[in-house]
């Protein structure tokens, strides 16, 4: 069995880089559903069924667990997968998403209890980092700020340019303007850790920044530390394949912005 981490473009690699760095022993399989991304724009109907077309994918690739290293498919497409799906599609299946990991976290940041929130609209929307903050710390107030730019800005690799200052220090005043009592900022897409430089900057000192990566490896491990039923079934030769829906030297030249090293990937039609 792999380890499958699947995100509807590059973003996800922020968070498999953080796992392999975790958990180098074990393998992997990346799949990036770039011919239909973006998915944060789209519905919560479109993204359900994006999302568990590719799962089953990953499954059917022996991958018994995935990760969706993607915001926008954890907050519309994982509960209804969960609850809906997994139990019709075989024993030991399991899919896991980034959100609740990073909300856990939450109580140790916070101690104005006034979290912000940088994310795609499509997340912001969903009310998925207030809904489940609310499960688990009735106290903290999520406040969420869409940052529709920081994508196409990074994924044209425009992210180290003057031009990308203007909207980084944009969306972090307009998310303070709203409530100046935020002490912990949620970067709430696996893009936005590559602009945490400028994050920084525009931020006032002081404010917790939190970024997904390190936070979800450490997840994953408590997880197959919980689950040795899982964790022993997996496959250990510290492998990792990447596959894309795109073109695939369209993928291996925008990864290696996401992974600080050149790859090789594979095709695969979109499901």
């Amino acid at each position: 069995m792999k380890i499958g981490v699947f995100d509807s473009g590059y973003g996800g690699l922020t968070i498999l880089g953080k796992i392999r760095d975790r958990l180098p022993q074990y393998d992997y399989i990346y799949l990036g559903d770039n011919a239909r991304t973006p998915y944060g724009t789209r519905s919560f109907e479109v993204v359900y069924q994006y999302t568990l077309q590719c799962v089953r994918r990953l499954f059917s690739m022996d991958c018994r667990l995935v990760i969706l290293a993607c915001n926008t498919a954890s907050a519309k497409a994982l509960r209804s997968i969960q609850q809906t799906d997994l139990p019709h599609m075989g024993e030991g299946l399991r899919v896991l998403g980034v959100i609740r990991p990073t909300v856990e976290a939450l109580d140790s940041l916070t101690r104005s209890r006034v979290v912000g929130l940088l994310a795609t609209d499509g997340t912001i929307q969903s009310q998925s980092y207030p809904l489940e903050t609310e499960k688990l710390f009735p106290d903290i107030k999520v406040i969420g700020q869409p940052c529709p730019m920081w994508v196409p800005l990074i994924e044209n690799n425009e992210h180290h340019s003057a031009g990308a200052d203007y909207f980084v220090q944009k969306y972090i005043n307009d998310l303070f303007a709203q409530d100046s009592r935020i002490d912990t900022i949620i970067l709430g897409c696996t893009h936005y850790p590559l602009l945490i430089d400028k994050i920084r900057n525009y931020t006032p000192h002081g404010v917790n920044i939190v970024t997904q990566g390190e936070i979800v490896a450490e997840s994953l491990a408590c997880y197959l530390l919980r689950h040795p039923e899982i964790e022993t079934s997996c496959t250990k030769d510290g492998t990792i394949h990447f596959f894309t829906t795109e073109n695939v030297d369209k993928f291996q030249a925008s990864a290696s912005i996401f992974l600080n090293t050149p790859i090789k990937a594979e095709h695969i039609a979109a499901p």
